[in-house]
């Protein structure tokens, strides 16, 4: 039986029209046998997306981004009986060719590639590195991205593929402690060593992201694998949740992403 789409109503308009999007594609997977696919999606928006697909009860779905730990990501929706590849996203990754001497930023990339009229969504991850970067872009946009010759003074070459690029691995700093209890303000105290007070202000004043939807209250309890984020204080996870001391307290381990 399908969850209620109540939620729908405390949406924004952007992430309200996102749903009816996914919602539509569900009906066409189930009504049509069509493979639907939505542009690249930031994690916000696949938080939504695992929602809306929860809601609805459909399971044949999966997110990809090009390879694995991608932050931005297509969703697919699969007909009955699909069997999905990653070959069947409608994303190619077109390799940016530079001296190693040069230095590009993805910022630099990025503005290069917006410059041309090319919409954010259909830009995926952008991976750097000395002399060759990789960019994941929409099928619909290769033929725009290819002639590219400049970012911004720099001369390079492009090409399609990855061609070896090494994918550096996320890394993060480890904070340990003891909490009274799993809630949002006793964790984000630990994780940022600042008062409960402190936290409970900054979940108040809307700057708390949970799994990438803005916080609702201190009081939220977080488990094991929850990620987190503060403005001006970076990105975090709750890795683990531990053993409880002979005062009754747990300890946590948070991990900070760098």
């Amino acid at each position: 039986m399908k969850d209620s789409l109540s939620f729908l109503g405390q949406l924004s308009p952007e992430d309200k029209l996102l749903a009816g999007r996914v919602i539509d594609s569900i009906k066409a997977c189930e009504e049509k046998y069509a493979d639907r696919f939505t542009f690249f999606l930031d994690e916000h928006q696949q938080a939504l997306c695992r929602k809306v697909l929860a809601s609805q009860c459909f399971e044949g779905y999966r997110f990809f981004g090009g390879y694995e730990g991608a932050g931005r990501k297509i969703l697919g929706m699969f007909a009955p009986y699909s069997d999905p590849d990653d070959a069947d996203f409608p994303m190619t990754a077109v390799s940016i060719l530079y001296r190693r001497s040069d230095t590009l930023t993805h910022r630099d990339i990025l503005g290069c590639l917006m410059s041309l009229g090319i919409n954010r969504e259909t830009l995926g991850d952008i991976i750097v590195s000395e002399g060759h970067s990789v960019v994941f872009v929409y099928d619909t946009v290769v033929g725009a991205v290819m002639p590219v010759e400049k970012v911004g003074r720099i001369g390079v070459k492009t090409a399609e593929g990855m061609n070896g690029i090494v994918i550096p691995e996320q890394r993060f700093s480890e904070i340990e402690g003891t909490v009274a209890s799993l809630r949002l303000d006793s964790v984000l105290g630990l994780a940022l060593r600042i008062s409960r007070e402190k936290a409970v202000g900054l979940i108040r004043s809307g700057s708390v992201s949970v799994n990438y939807t803005a916080a609702q209250g201190a009081d939220r309890k977080l488990e094991e694998g929850d990620v987190f984020s503060v403005r001006g204080y970076g990105k975090f996870v709750l890795a683990e949740a531990g053993s409880v001391t002979k005062k009754d307290r747990i300890h946590i381990k948070v991990n900070k992403y760098i």
